[in-house]
């Protein structure tokens, strides 16, 4: 809850320079290859300044009979610093976000062990990424992007058979990769 009340004072606060910094509309097409939906609004806020918020969505159960599954639901924030201009080069953000997943019979990269059961829970973190945007057209760009940081999870895991057994509650501190992107950009103005 909290970060969607921090999300809005932001947006709330830079009002005022949005309009004039340009807006980018945009999808990751790397999660897209996870079968999750995916958009997100890119405002500028200065001249080398803008606040990204990306949001994804993945519903379904990839193999009913097996109960494998990643559903989850995801909002990260990132403020980006770009070294040239807004929209185009290198940049270097700081994110944030939250998720809320219930995840089954598909092994987590960079987490061994999780492929025998179900987790349901929640998670936050913050984390610094490097990108890059290439300008592919007038309102078209590419982007690349990676990062890193720290990751709170609570969480229950149960045998992944459905309705399996119940095998408690745990919480977990990670250093891991958070953010994976090649996001296709629409920009507005």
């Amino acid at each position: 809850m909290r970060i969607f009340l921090l999300l809005g004072l932001i947006l709330w606060g830079g009002q005022t320079g949005i309009s004039a910094q340009g807006v980018s509309v945009k999808t990751n097409l790397a999660y897209w290859a996870t079968t999750t939906p995916n958009a997100g609004v890119e405002f500028g806020l200065g001249r080398r300044t803008t606040l990204d918020v990306s949001m994804g969505y993945n519903p379904w159960t990839l193999n009913k009979s097996e109960n494998r599954k990643a559903k989850h639901v995801l909002v990260m924030p990132e403020f980006r610093y770009w070294l040239c201009e807004t929209f185009r080069g290198h940049f270097f953000g700081l994110h944030t976000g939250y998720t809320y997943y219930n995840i089954s019979g598909i092994g987590v990269p960079f987490h061994s062990g999780t492929r025998g059961n179900r987790y349901q829970g929640w998670a936050t973190g913050f984390g610094l990424s490097y990108g890059y945007s290439w300008v592919l057209g007038r309102r078209w760009n590419l982007e690349a992007t990676v990062g890193v940081g720290y990751v709170y999870t609570d969480y229950e895991y149960y045998d992944c058979i459905t309705c399996g057994d119940y095998y408690g509650r745990r919480s977990r501190h990670l250093f891991t990769p958070t953010k994976l992107g090649i996001t296709l950009i629409y920009r507005i103005k």
